[in-house]
């Protein structure tokens, strides 16, 4: 039978899902991602999404606290911890009942955690990628304070961040694309009208100078159309 808490859970999560699909950057939608994780996580005090580079490389993508940020340094350089192992074994959810105690699974990074002042913590798989994976942490400075409960409310806040983040680069990255097939455009107007060439021969002029400079596409036709200079043309 549904409780009025069931409820309004589930109008917070729709609200939730909704806030995270109408934010216009993907910056914002990780800010968003974690502020929504400290609101509805019964225990969650500070929160966090880290992501991994190529299995070893670590980078806070958004944090609530400083907190987040030196957890997420130490896993990286420990190559271990609740949140580093979700992203990097792709396991859906680890939940750390009590850091205050012996924590064999983590033995370098719980003493630092102790540290910190986290007694409890939760690292749930945020989405993978190709050569990219992202966990959401959770953090708490009381232990015991997350619940089944609060692992299934933090599972399912983590499934709904992962979509709307996935949404969220796909319409960064399609804008880019975008912007940079119109600075290729305008540079190639630039140097057809300058040296009388056509389409093609004006892309090649492009090209090569991109190569030999090691330097990108999109980079040349910016110093095209800011200068009226192809770099390294004589």
């Amino acid at each position: 039978m549904e409780t009025a808490g069931d409820q309004e859970l589930a109008i917070a999560l729709a609200r939730m899902s909704r806030n995270l699909l109408s934010q216009d950057t993907v910056q914002n939608t990780l800010d968003s991602i974690v502020e929504h994780a400290v609101e509805l996580v019964d225990g969650c005090e500070q929160a966090g999404i880290l992501l991994l580079h190529n299995r070893r490389q670590v980078e806070t993508a958004a944090a609530t606290s400083d907190l987040v940020r030196r957890s997420d340094a130490l896993q990286g350089e420990l190559c271990e911890g609740p949140c580093f192992d979700a992203a990097d074994n792709g396991v859906q959810v680890y939940r750390i009942a009590d850091m205050t105690g012996s924590v064999q699974r983590w033995a370098q990074y719980a003493p630092h955690a102790r540290d910190l002042g986290i007694a409890s913590m939760m690292g749930l798989l945020l989405y993978t990628d190709e050569d990219e994976y992202g966990a959401l942490d959770l953090y708490s400075s009381r232990p015991e304070a997350f619940t089944e409960h609060s692992e299934l409310i933090g599972w399912v806040v983590a499934s709904h961040a992962a979509v709307a983040f996935s949404s969220a680069r796909m319409d960064a990255q399609l804008q880019t694309a975008i912007t940079t097939r119109q600075r290729i455009g305008e540079a190639l107007g630039i140097v057809m009208e300058r040296y009388r060439l056509d389409e093609d021969q004006a892309f090649q002029v492009l090209k090569r100078s991109s190569q030999h400079r090691n330097i990108k596409l999109r980079d040349i036709a910016d110093h095209v159309t800011s200068t009226g200079e192809i770099p390294g043309a004589r």
